[in-house]
């Protein structure tokens, strides 16, 4: 059984991904000094830095409070306050990170196709949605941002890394390697 045509291997293929383009960016930006990574440029988020944390609090709110049904206010006012969400160094940027790809791993483990179909809102947008909406609705937003990101890399004249889905991997997890006997 499929939710609306789409898969839980679909829906792992997309956080894969997802992950991996990100990660691909954190990189490139983490090359820059921290000045550049930080300066204002006139982006939805303002600096890299900033736009890259952003991608994260979307993740997080998205995939591992509202599609769990943690959506009320008493739930998700102590996360829009919590410091942890707001970095203000690389360091505080990994932990955050980690935080929020764990809660996604945890996530994707509860994604059957009846999951993917079942019915989630958030009170800051009207109407309601299913999981499978809010995974979409990361992933896309995701790459409008790293659209900004790409933008401001190429107006300094720096390359962004690939993104596309062929050249990520078409989203599939890393290859295991098989022991040798």
């Amino acid at each position: 059984m499929r939710a609306l045509g789409f898969s839980r291997s679909d829906a792992e293929a997309i956080l894969a991904y997802d992950r991996a383009v990100f990660d691909r960016f954190v990189r490139r930006v983490r090359r820059l000094s921290w000045k550049e990574a930080t300066r204002p440029r006139g982006i939805g988020h303002e600096s890299l830095f900033h736009t890259l944390v952003h991608i994260l609090n979307v993740h997080e709110v998205w995939l591992a409070y509202i599609v769990r049904g943690r959506n009320s206010d008493r739930e998700l006012e102590p996360l829009f306050d919590d410091a942890g969400r707001h970095p203000t160094n690389w360091k505080q940027f990994d932990a955050y990170a980690e935080r929020v790809w764990s809660e996604l791993d945890a996530t994707a483990a509860t994604l059957t196709p009846p999951m993917l179909a079942r019915r989630v809102s958030a009170f800051w947008m009207r109407g309601r949605y299913t999981v499978r909406d809010a995974l979409l609705q990361t992933s896309f937003e995701e790459a409008h941002h790293l659209g900004e990101i790409i933008g401001a890399l190429w107006q300094d004249d720096r390359a962004p890394p690939e993104m596309t889905w062929l050249d990520v991997g078409r989203g599939a997890p890393p290859r295991r390697t098989r022991r040798r006997r």
